[in-house]
Parts: C-alpha cells; structure tokens; sequence
C-alpha cells in the first residue's frame, strides 16, 4: 500500500509537469512566453491567441488537476488525494527542462488547482464547503483588487485554514499547508512587486502584445549601488532592522541578494520622441551589489545573460546594461552570444558622445570665470579606461598640462605617447598617484570602481569636477572644498515628459547616457551600432550625438 501511494504520487508529479498547453501552442507556431516573461498564463495565452485556444490550453491544465487526483482516488485515501494534489501542482511549477529544452515558463498553475479542487470534491472525499470556499475567495480578492497572485495566495490559504480545522488527518492538512507554500514561494517575485508597487494588475492590464507601430519596447538593467540603495527597496527594507539589532548579518543579505534572478522592478512612461514614436523601458534588476562584479564575474555574467532573456520575453528590442553590468561578459559580448534573438549594448558610445557634447561648454563656462584654460591644468581619473582616454584626448589641445591618472602606469604612458604627438604645447603627466590631483584646475573622472576615489584631500579650492563615474567617483563631501564645483557626466533627459516609479538617482525626468543610448536604437532600428567590448567607434559615437538631437534628447550640463 505503501509503495502504491509513493507511486502516485510520482504519477501525480508527472502528469502536472505535462507540459500540455506549450506543447499544444507551440505546434501551431505560438510561443506564448513571448511578452510575459516565465509565464504560460491564460491571461497571457488570451491576448495572444485569442480565446479558443486559451479555453483549449486552460482545460488541459484543469485536466491535469483533475486526473491526478482522480487516480489517487482509487485507493479511497482522501488524504492521499491532498497530497497527489500537492505533487501535480509542484509538478507544473517545477517541470522537468528535457520537457522544454529550454527554460520553462513557470505559469501560475490556477487552472491546475481549480482541477485538483473539482477532482478533492468529486472522487477525493472532500466536501463542497471545503473545495468551493477557496474558489469564492480567489474570484472575490480578484475582483475586488486585481492581482491573481495575490488572490491565489488569500484562496489557498482559506482552503489550508479550513483543511486545518477538518477532521482530515494529518498529512492532508501537510499537503494543503504544502499548496500555500508552494504557491507562496512561485509568487514571491509578484508579492515583491506589490510591495514595492510595481506590479500590473492581472485585470485591466493594458495587452503586451500586439505593440503600436508608434511604439518600441525596450528594457535596460540596474542594481543597488550600496546597501542603502538595497534597503530602499519595500521588498527588502525589513531586512535593514534586523541587520542594525544583529539578528541578521550582512554576509546574509549579500548571499540572499546573489541568489535572486533578475526581475522586472519598474517602467518609464511618457517618453515620445520629436516625431511622435513612444519607446516603452522596462527596468530589470538582479540586486548584486558592486564588489560582486569583480569577486564573482561568473555569476554577475550569468545573471546578466538571465536578463537579456527576461528582456526578450517581456518583448524588448533591445537590452541596454547599466552600471557595473556594461562590463560583465567581455563588456556584453559573451551576453549577446548567448542571447542572439535580442540586442544588447553596454551604452559606451553615447556615454562618449555626452562627454563630446558636454566638454565644449564645460571648458568655455570654465573660461568664462576669467580663468586662462591655457595655464590650466586637467586632471584625468580613470586614463586607462576607453572614455576618460576620449576625454584626456579631447581637451589635451586646450590646456596647459594634463595629469593622466591610472592602475597601470605602462598602458598610461603608451596613451601619453599618443597625446603628446597630438598636443605638442601640452605637457603630459602619468602617475597612478590621486595626490597629483592637487595641482588640477579641471577634474575630468570617469572610472569603474565601486566606491568613490575623489576625496577633499586631493580637491585644490576653486576646482571643477566632471564626474563620469557610475557610482560617483568624487565623493560629496568635495563640495566642502571653497569654489567646488561639482558636474555629473552622462545624464540626459529624454523627450517627453518621462515618469517612473524608480528614483534612477539622475534628477527628475533624467537618465544615465548607457540607457540613453538603449532607448535610442530602439527608436532608430539601427541596431548595428550597439556598443559591445572595449572598443567604441568614432562613427558610433556621431551618430548617436546627431540622432540624440534629432529625437530630442538633451544632455544636462
């Protein structure tokens, strides 16, 4: 008996994880996770392919419920059929990847359990009030609020309480325990979601597919800059009281963090270009925070590749990677190998082209103060990156001595080789020293490390700071320093009246260049000029500060 009950169980498992509704769609040439990323939803099915074959897709799954407690039965154990309900629903979220070849979509298994439901009150000896109760729920929180996840979780849970109190035994009010758990933990990206408000209501949600011909989607990818940015988050603020009274450590936070897939966070609405083509940006995240990306390449890679693949089911065109991401993967070559089908980009071009545009007013702002750039000194931080070496390069010409300050002293000097041929009345300096900073009249920093590297202690009064970096490379307290001032790179504001539910921490209505430039190849359809690897080219970097104006982006200086 024993033996028979483990074995159906088994069976139960395996029939929930029959991929029926993929299998039937997919041999009629739909793939229905386009646009709705992991998830085969009736909701989703509906707008794709209309409401015969969600009806057809829906009703195999309410079949897989129903049958595998409908051969659970056959041993006359009400509590068995709980838990031959509980092995089908697992099965369906958790189905076997030789089913697919390829990432399952993880749909939310409602139909699943209205089968398992109709099969514990028709052959699994439970009764109606049992079984019933817990559909009157779901459609009540449904329709009074309008999140499925969130109805799915209130329904089981009224079903595990009324189990509870039933004179069922115990494994049955397990398996019912063991529905609200499973359930809980499928929806736990939703309920972040809803925590954080960014989650679109399963009714009134406006269709994904079928996009506008004036519209392009696409989707751009962040993550926490420090721990504060972390705990900004509802979903994980109540972490933060537990770290401070020493209940939970911050190695814990961090691992916790590393072990989340990336995951749509929020949107940017109201961007429209001077000729009246809407670009809708998703917001991607996976929370690594930045020691990560040099500590675990792999996984920073790894979780990079994940969403370019979210990105592409969500229906973007293209995936721009922001801040420590643009260097993960050779800087994203590994991830468009890896992703083919949608095109990615590390924002490098247009971040140059900022700085091209913005250097020119910058320098004559600066002489406009009666200050002789002539006699000036340029500080470069960063000069062994491609950008700061494109800023030393285009100011070298105009000032009087340039301080080119690096990790590697080699490299610094073969580019000081190059600028000296260029900039012959300009004396060039290389030095991995930040005291030489000092000296400088003009800061011009744009370098990749996670913590800031400017501090007042290498700020002379009356200096000017161009700030590059992504987090800051100059740390606020510089403006502490008499005549400080302080300009952050790379920010643009993007036509329209841009809103979003996510503070990106540029000033209102503004974004980085990287996710500028996402947004722009999307508009154009000219995405061969995608930034990938180390090298950016001149071409690029021009046509993305002319099609920057023509669309009516504007870079804030």
């Amino acid at each position: 008996m024993a033996f028979l009950s483990v074995l159906l169980l088994v069976v139960a498992f395996g029939v929930g994880s029959l991929p029926l509704g993929h299998w039937l769609l997919t041999r009629l040439g739909v793939d229905p996770r386009l646009n709705s990323a992991y998830n085969l939803g009736v909701e989703n099915v509906l707008r794709r392919v209309g409401p015969g074959l969600a009806a057809a897709s829906a009703a195999l799954d309410f079949g897989k419920g129903l049958l595998a407690v409908l051969m659970a039965s056959a041993l006359g154990s009400p509590e068995l059929c709980v838990l031959a309900a509980l092995a089908a629903y697992l099965g369906h979220l958790n189905p076997p990847r030789f089913l697919y070849g390829e990432t399952p979509p993880r749909g939310r298994g409602n139909l699943v359990l209205l089968g398992v439901l109709a099969g514990l009150s028709v052959a699994g000896g439970l009764s109606l009030w049992l079984t019933v109760t817990p559909i009157v729920v779901y459609a009540a929180v449904l329709g009074f609020w309008g999140y499925a996840s969130a109805a799915t979780l209130v329904g089981l849970l009224a079903f595990a309480a009324l189990v509870a109190v039933s004179p069922l035994g115990v494994p049955a009010k397990l398996g019912a325990l063991g529905l609200l758990v499973a359930a809980a933990w499928r929806f736990k990206e939703n309920l972040g979601r809803l925590l954080d408000g960014t989650e679109p209501p399963s009714l009134g949600e406006v269709p994904l597919a079928g996009k506008r011909d004036d519209q392009v989607v696409a989707a751009f990818m962040i993550h926490p800059m420090n721990l504060e940015n972390f705990w900004s988050a509802r979903r994980f603020a109540w972490m933060k009281p537990l770290v401070e009274r020493g209940l939970l450590s911050e190695a814990s936070v961090r691992h916790m963090a590393a072990q989340v897939r990336p995951m749509k966070v929020g949107e940017l609405h109201g961007i429209k270009t001077v000729g009246g083509k809407e670009i809708r940006c998703y917001l991607l995240s996976s929370p690594l925070l930045p020691d990560v990306f040099s500590s675990d390449p792999e996984l920073a890679t790894r979780r990079a590749i994940e969403g370019a693949r979210l990105a592409r089911e969500l229906g973007a065109e293209v995936f721009g990677l922001g801040a420590f991401w643009s260097v993960v993967g050779g800087k994203g070559v590994d991830v468009q190998a890896a992703v083919p089908e949608i095109t990615i980009t590390n924002g490098g071009a247009y971040t140059s082209g900022t700085i091209k545009a913005a250097i020119p007013g910058i320098l004559r702002h600066f002489g406009e103060t009666g200050r002789d750039l002539r006699q000036a000194t340029a500080g470069i931080v960063g000069a062994n990156g491609v950008v700061a070496f494109g800023i030393a390069r285009t100011i070298a010409p105009q000032v009087g001595k340039v301080i080119m300050i690096g990790r590697d002293l080699g490299r610094l000097e073969r580019s000081a080789a190059t600028l000296r041929r260029s900039a012959k009345d300009t004396e060039i300096v290389t030095t991995t020293s930040y005291d030489t900073l000092k000296e400088a009249d003009l800061i011009f920093s744009a370098t990749s490390d996670p913590n800031p590297v400017i501090f007042p202690e290498h700020v002379k009064p009356g200096t000017w700071i161009f700030d590059e970096g992504r987090p800051a490379d100059a740390h606020e307290s510089v403006l502490e320093v008499p005549g400080v001032r302080l300009i952050p790179g790379g920010v643009v504001r993007p036509p329209g009246g841009m809103t979003s539910n996510i503070d990106l921490q540029f000033g209102e209505g503004a974004v980085p260049a990287c996710l500028a430039e996402t947004l722009i190849i999307a508009a154009t359809g000219e995405h061969h000029r995608k930034s990938l690897g180390p090298q950016t080219l001149t071409e690029n970097i021009n046509f993305f500060v002319e099609q920057a104006e023509r669309l009516g982006f504007t870079v804030v200086d």
